[in-house]
C-alpha cells in the first residue's frame, strides 16, 4: 500500500482558494474513483470533489470551515498498488513530483513550481518527515496560528444568531474545534461575566434576546460580489432608462402556451418571455450586446448572447449564464433559464457556468418590487430589471381598464451605450411585451 495526498486542485476562473464546507467521507473509509468526497465553496460557488483513486482514507488534513489555497492538502489516501517506500513519507508539500489525475471538472492542476505554500491552520498539525536517526526524535509541538476559530458551519451560523463573537471562545473539541456546547456555555455565562453594578433577575436573563453585534465575515459570493459591485459603479458610467408597459397581452400568452406544455420545465413564465423579448430587441441594438476592452482601446460587440440570469440565493448573488440564448425557441430557453436559477439556489452551479454572459436580467418583482436601478455586471454593457406586475387601472381602449402592468429598467454603461439605444431597446421590449404580435416587425 502507498499513501498518497490529494490537494485541493485548480477549479478554474482564476479561483486560488476555498473554504472546506463538508466532508462526505470520514478516516477508515474505503473510496472509489470520482466517488464525492467533500464539498467546497469558492468565491462563485459550491464545488464537489470527486475522489482521485480507489483507496482507503488515511488521514483528513482539513477541518470544515477552514479556507484552503490550492495546492494545498486536504486528504491522504492508502492506495493498493504500489509497495510503501522504505524511507519516511514526506510532507505534503514534497510530494509534488508525482502528478496526480486530472479529474472530471476541474482545470489543470497548478506547476510544482507555482503551487502556493500551505499556510498554517488553527489545530491542525503538519506531517513532518521522520528523523533519520537511529533513535526516532520526539514530534514537534503544533503551533496554531489564530487566523481563524475552527467551527463548523452550523456553529457559526449559531454564533451569528447569539452575537458571540467566536474569537473569544475556546474550543472543547478536537484540535480545539467549537461546539455547540461552547457556545451555551458562553450564553450562560454572560449576565454574570457582565461588569455593571445592577444586574437581571435570572429569569429575565434567560429569556432576554440577544442584542449584540453580530458580525459576518465578508468572503465567498458576497466577498465577490461586493468586489464586482465597486468595480463596475466605479469603472462605467452608468445611467438607468425606465418604461411602464401594460403586458395584459403577455400574462394571457403565458397561460395559454402554459396550458398547453406538457412538459412543467419547458412552460414559460414571465421571465423567460422578457428574457425572448431582450433577446429580439438586441438584434435592433447589438451595442447593448457589448464590453469595453480599456487595454485595447476598443469596445467589443458580441455575435452571440450570452444571457446571464441574476438568482438571489442563501449564498449571496449569483448570475449563471445561459450560453446563445438568442438561438434558444422559447420554450428551450425557458427550460435552461428555470434549470439554471434552480441549481444557483441549490448551491451547484459550477464556476464556469457564472462568467462570459454579454448581458443581464433581474427580476426584482419576484420580491414584490416595483422598479430598481440594478448595477451592471462587469464586463458588460446593460442589465435589465423588471419589476412586479400589478393589476391597476389603466387606459385601454379610449378608456380606463384594469390591466396588469410592469416596470422595466434599464441600466447601461454610458461609455458604450448612449441614451438613444438604451431607449430604443428598452421601447423594443416592452413593445414586445405590450403586443407580442409586434415581434413580427422586428424578425
Amino acid at each position: 500500500m502507498a499513501v498518497k495526498d490529494f490537494s485541493l486542485p485548480d477549479l478554474g476562473e482564476g479561483l486560488t482558494e476555498s473554504e472546506l464546507v463538508s466532508w462526505k467521507v470520514s478516516v477508515g473509509d474505503s473510496v472509489h474513483l470520482n466517488q464525492i468526497i467533500a464539498e467546497v465553496e469558492t468565491a462563485k460557488a459550491l464545488v464537489e470533489l470527486p475522489a482521485p483513486y480507489d483507496g482507503r482514507v488515511s488521514r483528513l488534513y482539513v477541518e470544515p470551515g477552514v479556507t484552503v489555497a490550492v495546492g494545498e492538502p486536504l486528504v491522504a489516501f492508502e492506495v493498493a498498488g504500489a509497495e510503501p517506500e522504505e524511507a519516511p513519507a514526506p510532507a505534503p508539500d514534497d510530494r509534488s513530483d508525482a502528478p496526480e489525475p486530472t479529474l472530471v471538472g476541474y482545470g489543470a492542476r497548478p506547476d510544482a513550481t507555482t503551487r502556493p505554500a500551505r499556510r498554517a491552520r488553527p489545530g491542525l498539525a503538519r506531517p513532518e518527515p521522520a528523523e533519520p536517526a537511529a533513535v526516532a526524535a520526539p514530534a514537534p509541538t503544533p503551533v496554531a496560528v489564530a487566523e481563524r476559530p475552527l467551527a463548523t458551519p452550523p456553529v457559526r451560523r449559531l454564533a451569528r444568531e447569539r452575537g458571540i463573537d467566536l474569537g473569544a471562545v475556546t474550543g472543547t473539541g478536537a484540535r480545539g474545534l467549537i461546539t455547540r456546547q461552547d457556545l451555551d456555555a458562553v450564553a450562560s455565562a454572560a449576565p454574570a461575566a457582565s461588569g455593571g453594578s445592577e444586574r437581571l433577575p435570572a429569569s429575565a436573563a434567560s429569556t432576554a434576546p440577544a442584542r449584540g453585534e453580530v458580525r459576518i465575515p465578508i468572503k465567498g459570493v458576497r466577498k465577490a460580489t461586493a468586489e464586482a459591485m465597486v468595480r463596475s459603479a466605479f469603472t462605467a458610467p452608468q445611467a438607468t432608462v425606465f418604461l411602464t408597459v401594460d403586458v395584459t397581452a403577455t400574462s394571457e400568452l403565458v397561460e395559454r402556451l402554459r396550458a398547453r406544455t406538457a412538459d412543467d420545465e419547458a412552460r414559460p413564465g414571465l421571465l423567460a418571455v422578457v428574457a425572448k423579448a431582450l433577446c429580439l430587441a438586441i438584434r435592433r441594438t447589438p451595442e447593448v450586446n457589448s464590453r469595453w476592452d480599456d487595454a485595447a482601446q476598443e469596445i467589443v460587440q458580441s455575435g452571440a448572447v450570452h444571457l446571464g440570469i441574476a438568482a438571489a440565493t442563501p449564498r449571496g448573488l449569483l448570475v449563471p449564464v445561459v450560453r446563445d440564448a438568442d438561438l434558444l425557441p422559447l420554450a428551450d430557453l425557458a427550460g435552461a433559464v428555470r434549470t439554471l436559477a434552480e441549481t444557483a439556489r441549490a448551491g451547484r452551479t459550477a464556476p464556469a457556468e457564472l462568467s462570459g454572459g454579454t448581458i443581464t436580467i433581474t427580476n426584482v418583482g419576484v420580491f414584490g418590487v416595483d422598479a430598481g436601478t440594478p448595477i451592471v455586471t462587469p464586463g458588460e454593457a446593460a442589465i435589465l430589471a423588471l419589476g412586479a406586475v400589478r393589476r391597476q387601472p389603466w387606459e385601454h381602449d379610449g378608456g380606463i381598464a384594469l390591466r396588469d402592468v410592469l416596470t422595466l429598467a434599464l441600466s447601461f454603461d454610458h461609455r458604450i451605450v448612449d441614451g438613444q439605444q438604451a431607449s430604443r431597446l428598452l421601447a423594443d421590449v416592452g413593445r414586445i411585451l405590450n403586443d407580442p404580435a409586434s415581434v413580427l416587425a422586428l424578425v
